[in-house]
């Protein structure tokens, strides 16, 4: 397999694991409307439901297999025969099919969830993927709670699929448990451990618990993975997955890192919009990269140095993923920068008394009203004018 080494892949499950949040339910002409969003942004693969679990869930991988051409389609399935059946029926109109299937991988896994043994549940998976090659060239598998499995085990775990035709390994943490440096500590020791896994992409799949998703994703990247899983937004099951456009946004920060993605940016806001209103899911204001505060400057000394040069206090550019602009909000915490700012932006060239008039007369309005908009600043010039 010949793949750029500086190349991340973005693999988007906001339609199957973004989806699992309850009253989040899509109807498949919104499931469409989102895919074919997603294929504009560039993301290499778009998950597209778990077939077996529902008509719907079919019928969504099918419909959007024949709406979108460029990414590969991927349809989940765990790993038995009936899954899979009904994943590559549901993929049969695909351009570019994938199947994702997998097992579990952990102790607590094997013994409380299958009821199993090592060795059994190695078989299982082996023969998963085969089963699965049979009919589709494109196989995931995925090491179910990788992040709590016995690294000995996982790599042995990861040996077999690929030797049994995996193209990806997912190395899931599940549970939201790793800290980043364990997390890359796993991808590394896979990397060097597994004779094969130079004919396999590793993938990372991590969630939200700790609030860690973002950072165990980069440990990953930084330690060999070349793939990424996340939903726009960082929706998902529990505290979520790890947000697309927050790697995204790293690798194009850091580019000391020496990776990047084929995604257009500058899609990311207008998307995130779409996902958060159709799946009725508030995207909190100070969420990174796209939440509403996310270049609102309300401190006066932040305001004060955001004004004498952006980069004072800006590492990403708004229009750089879509946002409209950076705003300078006006609260009591404001300065007189922020003040004679949006005065001028209105068309009011204050002297400097003038500015400490307003000023002092502006604190007093502030601190009893939470937001100062433009006819508030009207209002205040008006009186001064009068007075």
């Amino acid at each position: 397999m010949l793949h750029d080494p500086n190349r991340v892949y973005v693999f988007d499950t906001t339609l199957r694991d973004g989806e699992q949040v309850p009253g989040c339910q899509l109807t498949t002409p919104e499931k469409i409307e989102i895919a074919r969003e997603l294929e504009a942004l560039g993301v290499d693969i778009i998950e597209a439901g778990f077939p077996i679990s529902s008509p719907g869930d079919f019928q969504s991988v099918v419909e959007i297999s024949k709406a979108v051409k460029t990414p590969t389609v991927c349809a989940l399935t765990r790993a038995n025969k009936g899954d899979i059946d009904a994943a590559v029926q549901s993929l049969q109109y695909a351009k570019h099919p994938r199947i994702h299937t997998g097992i579990g991988s952990s102790d607590m896994h094997i013994k409380h969830k299958f009821n199993s043994t090592r060795e059994e549940i190695l078989e299982r998976a082996v023969e998963a993927v085969k089963y699965a090659k049979k009919s589709v060239e494109d196989i995931e598998f995925y090491a179910e709670d990788a992040g709590r499995a016995d690294v000995v085990y996982l790599a042995q775990m990861v040996e077999a699929v690929i030797a049994a035709g995996a193209t990806v390994v997912n190395i899931p943490d599940t549970n939201g448990y790793c800290l980043p440096d364990q997390y890359g500590a796993k991808i590394k020791f896979l990397k060097e451990n597994v004779k094969n896994i130079d004919k396999a992409i590793i993938s990372v799949h991590c969630h939200n618990d700790l609030g860690l998703a973002t950072a165990n994703s980069i440990a990953g990247l930084q330690n060999g993975a070349r793939q990424i899983e996340g939903t726009i937004n960082g929706i998902g099951e529990r505290a979520g997955n790890t947000s697309i456009e927050e790697v995204v946004m790293i690798l194009k920060t850091h580019q000391s890192l020496g990776l990047y993605t084929n995604i257009n940016t500058r899609s990311f806001y207008e998307l995130s919009r779409m996902v958060s209103s159709q799946m009725r899911m508030p995207v909190q204001p100070n969420k990174a990269i796209v939440g509403s505060n996310a270049f609102a400057h309300s401190s006066g000394i932040h305001q004060d140095g955001f004004l004498k040069n952006r980069e004072n206090y800006e590492i990403i550019r708004p229009e750089d993923v879509g946002f409209p602009s950076a705003s300078i909000v006006l609260t009591a915490r404001s300065g007189r920068h922020a003040l004679k700012f949006h005065l001028e932006r209105l068309g009011y060239n204050l002297s400097k008394e003038e500015l400490a008039d307003a000023y002092h007369r502006f604190l007093t309005l502030a601190d009893n009203k939470l937001d100062i908009n433009d006819e508030d600043l009207l209002t205040l010039v008006a009186e001064k004018v009068k007075g």
